[in-house]
């Protein structure tokens, strides 16, 4: 008698040791941020910046002239020597140089060269706070840096956590998929369920076609729900099609709930390209993203920076990044490729279709809306834009979802339309009154509605609605 392999066994066993070594790269990256700590950087010139500059001029000018006792400080002697040298140095960084009145009187009354004196002060000035810019900068990027080692050290220790929770379940669904496979001419070699902490399964198989004939992986997702009762997706990175040659496929458990995307946008009177930047994708393993971004400005170059904001995150979230971690990330990047002089804002908002619940994560962004049963709730948070505060804390927040409710996500341009001072509040007392309507067409009434107050849009206007539906 053929002794069957225990392969799901095997891979159970590679998934603790491999999450048992994300564990330790995750403490090691930990250990290495606290390693360095948070510098501290400097928020002006100091005294030894100021003598330093003074004593550089005394030599380029002076020669061996003492007369006025620039020299050794401000030549003015005693307790009022520190008094002076502050006042040089808070003169200086308000209005870029010295002047005449600036000096002491001492140098005022003796000094012989007195403007190249001062024409020397100035330059060393000036390249004293230009190298406190460039140190603070660098201070600045290393600590994006270790920002960026704290959070890689979460993910991985939160995929570690991930890995270790899930169940092996092969051998309790494993008889009724062979045997789905087989009826279809399916050979299975090697086969895995796994079942996560929120009840979802996960299937990887290594197949192959025995009739010489061709399957698509969806036809055999169908094959997986006959057998397994419910609803199964192929993964959208994995191969398309069984051949007669074994590939390995995986197959997703689809959610409870399904969600619709609608969206309508105007860029700026006068310009032809909105600087809002927006992507709806139900397509990750069991949940959906909607996410806007509103760059600094209009036109081409708040369109690119909004769209980068965007693009990182979408490709974040779709390597397996949770959402706090993806936005803190972003900011960092922002932040080291020197984008803060033009913030973008973000919304982020998770759809988890097994559970119908909504997360929320916004940096600076709009406020967004919940159309309910006869309710309409009004999710905000500060104004902290992208690239611009580090660390920044995303603001998160969360909501249980039902059959037929609407997310409404909208950019300023259009909240700034509304009439009156409480904008908010007139915009949802606006959704409260909309009627049942599918996604795009909530779209679509909601930006004619603010373009009515406005007539030509003065800022860009993008609205973004998801309706999420039982199945």
């Amino acid at each position: 008698m053929l002794r069957k392999r225990p392969v799901h066994k095997d891979m159970a066993d590679v998934n603790v040791y491999t999450a048992r070594r994300l564990k330790d790269m995750a403490d090691s990256l930990s250990g290495l941020a606290k390693a360095f700590g948070r510098a501290k950087q400097d928020t002006g010139l100091t005294p030894e910046d100021g003598i330093a500059a003074l004593e550089a001029a005394a030599a380029a000018v002076c020669g061996t002239c003492e007369t006025c006792g620039i020299r050794t400080g401000c030549g003015v002697g005693g307790e009022n020597e520190n008094y002076y040298l502050h006042y040089l140095l808070r003169a200086f960084e308000k209005k870029g140089n010295l002047d005449y009145e600036d000096m002491p009187r001492r140098f005022l009354d003796n000094c012989r060269r007195k403007a190249d004196y001062l024409g020397q002060l100035n330059r060393n000035l000036g390249r004293a706070t230009m190298n406190l810019a460039w140190k603070n900068r660098f201070l600045e990027s290393r600590d994006a840096v270790m920002v960026q080692f704290r959070e890689m050290a979460g993910i991985l220790e939160e995929f570690s956590g991930q890995m270790e929770q899930a169940e092996d379940v092969t051998a309790h669904f494993e008889p009724a998929l062979r045997l789905a496979f087989r009826r279809c001419r399916v050979q299975v070699e090697n086969l895995l369920v796994l079942q996560y902490e929120d009840r979802q399964r996960e299937i990887f198989v290594t197949a192959r076609m025995t009739n010489g004939r061709c399957m698509t992986a969806r036809d055999a997702a169908g094959l997986v729900g006959s057998a397994l009762r419910g609803t199964w997706s192929p993964a959208r990175d994995g191969k398309t099609i069984i051949t007669r040659n074994f590939a390995s496929f995986r197959f997703i458990e689809d959610g409870k709930y399904r969600i619709l995307f609608g969206s309508s946008h105007v860029p700026r009177e006068g310009e032809t390209i909105s600087g809002d930047s927006y992507t709806f994708k139900s397509g990750l393993p069991g949940q959906a993203i909607l996410s806007l971004s509103d760059g600094m400005g209009s036109g081409r170059t708040a369109s690119e920076d909004s769209g980068k904001v965007i693009e990182l995150t979408e490709q974040l979230l779709e390597t397996g990044f949770s959402a706090r971690a993806a936005l803190k990330l972003v900011n960092t990047v922002l932040l080291l490729t020197g984008t803060g002089d033009r913030p973008a804002t973000l919304d982020l908002g998770l759809v988890d279709l097994y559970t119908g619940v909504l997360e929320m994560m916004k940096l600076g962004a709009a406020a967004s809306f919940v159309i309910g049963s006869g309710t309409v709730e009004m999710l905000e948070s500060g104004y902290v834009p992208a690239g611009v505060l580090n660390p920044v804390e995303p603001v998160l927040l969360s909501r249980k979802l039902w059959d037929s409710d609407r997310i409404v996500m909208v950019s300023d341009g259009v909240l700034d339309a509304m009439p009156g001072t409480g904008k908010e509040s007139a915009f949802r007392d606006f959704l409260a009154g909309l009627p049942a309507a599918g996604p795009q067409e909530t779209a679509e009434m909601i930006l004619t509605f603010a373009l009515s107050f406005e007539g030509e849009p003065r800022d860009d206007m993008t609205v973004l609605v998801g309706s999420v539906y039982g199945r």
